[in-house]
């Protein structure tokens, strides 16, 4: 005699994504098809659609079918689970993947970085406050400069330059 085993039965039936569409611009069908099948080959049941072209993409899917399908025991793709996730709970939507950096580019974010940090370690100088009477100073000296140009006109740049620069280091000293 034989011993009668309990069948459990075990669908081959993947929910996953067929494309449809012309060249280059495609939208996608969430169905229900035999795992054996060509993606865009025979299925099932039609459950939803899926345009990722649009901004921001278009996702219609039929929840109750899918709800069926999953508890007949197929299993979705991982895209499509993803979708499933956001058709659900619209307000947690799966953020963007990053794309991986590239050598030189994450050399140069480790400069920047680096130097930034170098640059917050640095104590900042506070700028002199300077009082009406060292402004009113100020003034005259800008005045002052007008009266020359006369004599900076016939003097070589570089003799200009020299002296501007000698009397820049003259101030800082006295400061």
């Amino acid at each position: 005699m034989r011993a009668t085993y309990t069948e459990v039965k075990v669908l081959a039936v993947k929910i996953r994504l067929a494309r449809a569409g012309a060249k280059k611009a495609p939208f996608y069908r969430v169905v229900a098809a035999d795992s054996r099948a060509p993606r865009d080959g025979r299925f099932i049941e039609i459950l939803g659609r899926y345009n990722p072209r649009t901004e921001p993409s278009t996702i219609e899917l039929d929840l109750e079918k899918i709800d069926a399908w999953l508890a007949k025991g197929a299993t979705p793709s991982d895209t499509v689970a993803r979708l499933i996730e956001i058709a659900k709970n619209p307000e947690a939507a799966v953020p963007a993947k990053e794309a991986p950096l590239s050598k030189k580019a994450q050399a140069k974010a480790e400069a920047d970085a680096k130097a930034a940090a170098e640059a917050a370690a640095k104590p900042v100088e506070e700028a002199p406050v300077e009082t009406p009477a060292e402004e009113a100073a100020a003034e005259e000296v800008v005045e002052e400069p007008a009266a020359e140009d006369s004599a900076a006109d016939e003097a070589p740049v570089e003799d200009t330059v020299d002296e501007v620069v000698d009397e820049a280091a003259a101030d800082e000293a006295a400061e």
